[in-house]
């Protein structure tokens, strides 16, 4: 659907940092010192792209509730770098209103601004993102896959109905993808969504899946993630069928030597 390089086509080390990398987890407080939310309401309406922008980056740290119409008109602005800043902004500012133009926007023809888009739906803790993020776990380029498959994880924050429609495009896209990170990913977050289920063939499809890819995928780092999530859920089949296929591994690595 998207073209892999699409990432490339401006620098983020020149022109613009990840605002994902400097948002402070929810509860937390920056250590940097704190902007004036007035001056940056009023920045949003600048012509310069520039000030856009930093307008913009300045509520992916602050919650501030005037601000997200702007934020949502800005999910339509020229500039790429104030687009992908929108859209992290509203991922902090969640809101039902920018629920909508923010599917719309997993359109957007650069990638670094559907990686944001993707963040913020998962942010905003609603069915309505489910089909959309799904989507985009499956055909978009792999950096939106990673973190489409972490957007999902946040389906637990939702109810139980969206948490079990969102384990199976994780589970196929687990077995499937080509990208050992995005399979790792998505391993991580069927161990997260499994830790709210009860006991019942949901459930146990899920832990099937984790067991499987910890004794078949070609990847290291993958099996050992699909590892701690069976670990991390604690559940005493997959622990045991863990230590199981741990132990057939074992047999046959002696028999290969």
């Amino acid at each position: 659907m998207y073209e892999e390089d699409e990432l490339k086509i401006i620098d983020p080390d020149a022109e613009f940092d990840d605002p994902l990398d400097q948002i402070a987890p929810a509860g937390e407080t920056s250590e940097e010192p704190q902007v004036d939310p007035e001056e940056m309401l009023q920045l949003l309406d600048s012509p310069q792209a520039q000030q856009r922008m930093l307008a913009a980056r300045a509520f992916c740290e602050l919650e501030e509730p005037r601000a997200v119409p702007r934020l949502i008109e800005l999910l339509k602005d020229s500039c790429p770098l104030v687009r992908v800043s929108a859209a992290y902004a509203l991922g902090r500012n969640a809101d039902p209103t920018a629920i909508a133009p923010l599917i719309e926007q997993l359109y957007d023809w650069n990638g670094y601004v559907r990686k944001g888009v993707v963040w913020a739906l998962g942010n905003n803790h609603t069915p309505e993102a489910l089909a959309p993020l799904a989507d985009a776990l499956k055909t978009d380029i792999p950096a939106v896959r990673l973190w489409a498959a972490s957007a999902l994880a946040q389906m637990i924050n939702v109810n139980y109905e969206t948490v079990v429609a969102a384990l199976a495009p994780i589970i196929e896209v687990m077995r499937r993808d080509p990208i050992a990170a995005v399979r790792s990913n998505c391993a991580w977050a069927i161990g997260q969504l499994c830790r709210e289920l009860p006991s019942n063939v949901v459930y146990a499809t899920a832990i099937d899946a984790l067991i499987e890819t910890f004794a078949e995928d070609e990847d290291l780092g993958v099996r050992e993630d699909a590892r701690t999530a069976i670990l991390n859920v604690g559940d005493p089949r997959g622990l045991k069928d863990h230590r199981g296929t741990r132990a057939r591994r074992l047999v046959l690595s002696q028999r290969c030597c």
